[in-house]
């Protein structure tokens, strides 16, 4: 049974191992040692102040999905949005309901936050995301383009 909870800092292998699963999902190759991801999870969520924070979708000790999001101001009025950065459920649990829990969870999370509504992105050719979102009755806005900026370092 796939049971949600909050990321903690013993969870940062887990994470990591997950999300260099990812990069492998969007054609790219996890970049450092494990151990060196682990760390760079560490920092960015549970830094002063954190960059996000995560929910997790746990098979007992596997991690089956996660869910990296933010609060975003102002949306509606003044109120704050939750952003969901990152949506990913491990190529094993696919189907199994574990996304659309997350889901779930985020949008509880909203609620407890006085969040106006619940915003995310997905790649244009990510057509199986797509369909997924459109079954838990979301729809594409197409009122908004998303840019990206890389900082000249």
């Amino acid at each position: 049974m796939i049971k949600l909870a909050d990321a903690a800092p013993a969870d940062a292998g887990a994470i990591a191992g997950l999300l260099a699963e990812l990069a492998v999902f969007y054609g790219g190759t996890p970049e450092g040692a494990p151990d060196e991801r682990a760390e760079q999870v560490r920092a960015a969520l549970f830094s002063d102040p954190p960059a996000a924070r995560a929910l997790l979708a746990w098979d007992g000790a596997a991690l089956a999905g996660l869910a990296s999001w933010s609060f975003l101001w102002p949306a509606a009025g003044l109120t704050r949005s939750l952003y969901l950065k990152e949506l990913y459920v491990a190529q094993a649990y696919r189907r199994t309901g574990a996304g659309k829990l997350l889901m779930e969870g985020l949008y509880r999370i909203a609620a407890d936050h006085s969040c106006s509504r619940v915003e995310w992105t997905t790649d244009t050719g990510n057509s199986g995301a797509q369909r997924f979102y459109e079954s838990l009755g979301a729809t594409p806005l197409t009122t908004k383009i998303f840019y990206r900026l890389t900082p000249q370092v």
